[in-house]
C-alpha cells in the first residue's frame, strides 16, 4: 500500500498573520498566497514537502464542517502538535528565526523517536493561535 500526507488544516483566527508566520518565520513557502489576498481563494497554505501542504483555515470557516465532514464535532477537533522536519542547517536557521521574531520556544527533547528514526534535538513553538509545532532534524 502506498499512502502519503496530502494537508492538514490548521484553524486560525487571521489567515493573513498566519501566513505570514508560516511563511517568515517557519520559512515555508505560500500557496494561493497571491489568490488569497487578492480575494481569489477561500484560504492560504503553505506547502510543507512537494506533496503535502498545511491549509490555513479562518475559525469562521468551523460553520459547515460538520455538513462536509459528516463528522459532529469535528469543527475545531484539537490535535496535540504536529512536527515538521528539517536538515539541521535549516534547524538553525530557523532556531534564530524564531529569537529575531520573538516567538518562545516552549519545549525542548533530544534523542526522540519519529518517522525517521531518532532526531537528536526537537524544539516546541505555538504558532499565533496557539497550535504547536514541533522541529526536529535527523542526522
Amino acid at each position: 500500500m502506498r499512502v502519503r500526507l496530502d494537508h492538514l488544516v490548521c484553524w486560525v483566527s487571521d489567515q493573513l498573520a498566519s501566513l505570514h508566520f508560516y511563511e517568515q518565520v517557519i520559512g515555508l513557502p505560500g500557496v494561493r498566497a497571491e489568490e488569497f489576498r487578492e480575494g481569489k481563494a477561500p484560504f492560504p497554505s503553505v506547502r510543507i514537502t512537494p506533496d503535502c501542504i498545511l491549509d490555513l483555515m479562518s475559525f469562521e470557516a468551523m460553520r459547515g464542517v460538520d455538513e462536509g465532514t459528516g463528522v459532529h464535532g469535528s469543527a475545531g477537533h484539537p490535535v496535540n502538535h504536529f512536527c515538521l522536519a528539517f536538515g539541521k542547517e535549516d534547524f538553525d536557521a530557523l532556531k534564530l528565526r524564531l529569537k529575531k521574531h520573538e516567538v518562545e520556544i516552549t519545549g525542548t527533547g533530544t534523542n526522540s523517536f519519529g518517522a525517521c528514526g531518532i532526531a537528536p534535538e526537537t524544539i516546541y513553538f505555538p504558532d499565533p493561535d496557539g497550535n504547536v509545532i514541533e522541529a526536529r532534524y535527523y542526522e
